[in-house]
């Protein structure tokens, strides 16, 4: 027996085998540093993560992916299911003003719902020029969620509707990011039975399409 007892120490158990497995994962892992960076997810169910546990939301998964990244960052997530840009607008200075202080960074993802609803596209663009244009008083980077219109809408209408997105960047310097619910039209898989919002592994989809470019925006800042 003692014999027996030599040899597993001098090999290693398979408990330490794991161990020393773990301990090298952990090693291997990017610890975030540097000093708190405050981004605000700002948008409707596609932010508020629609009928999903509260860290599978987009702003919970983008956190841990940035994270996992080295950034060190906390993403509040402003998300409120339902919302139209008129929504968006008669919150936007609340939010803002019941935060400790103002965030570095903005993502702003409304429109959605305008565009399901078939309310007029014009309406959207000037609800969200007026919150671009208070995000800018207040002197706070934003980076844009494009959306793009159903075709059912018809030719016009898209054209209105997906240019706001472009457009309204450019007129505040803000960062656009391209339709970033793309992965979900390419594999219905990703979504729930609504046909509408994603699964936590659509979420999970959308965060690796925008990832990189959410950290090159914060590594501006």
């Amino acid at each position: 027996m003692p014999c027996v007892a030599l040899l597993l120490a001098a090999c290693g158990t398979d408990t330490d085998v794991a161990d020393g497995e773990a301990a090298g994962q952990q090693a291997d892992a990017v610890m975030p540093t540097g000093p708190a960076i405050d981004v605000l997810a700002f948008g409707d169910s596609l932010f508020a993560g629609y009928r999903l546990d509260r860290d599978e939301s987009y702003p919970a998964r983008l956190q841990a992916a940035l994270r996992e990244r080295g950034l060190n960052v906390n993403v509040t997530n402003a998300g409120v299911s339902g919302d139209t840009t008129a929504a968006g607008l008669q919150r936007i200075d609340f939010v803002l003003d019941s935060m400790a202080g103002e965030p570095d960074l903005v993502l702003l993802e409304l429109g959605a719902n305008d565009m399901l609803r078939g309310l007029p596209a014009e309406e959207a663009r000037r609800n969200l020029d007026t919150i671009l244009q208070r995000l800018d008083q207040r002197d706070i980077p934003v980076m844009v969620y494009g959306m793009r219109a159903a075709p059912n809408l018809g030719g016009d209408y898209g054209r209105s509707f997906d240019s706001i997105f472009p457009d309204l960047a450019d007129k505040y310097d803000a960062e656009l990011v391209p339709f970033f619910i793309e992965p979900l039209i390419f594999d219905r898989s990703l979504v729930q039975q609504d046909q509408l919002h994603p699964t936590a592994q659509g979420v999970d989809a959308m965060v690796e399409q925008t990832v990189e470019q959410v950290e090159d925006r914060i590594d501006d800042l």
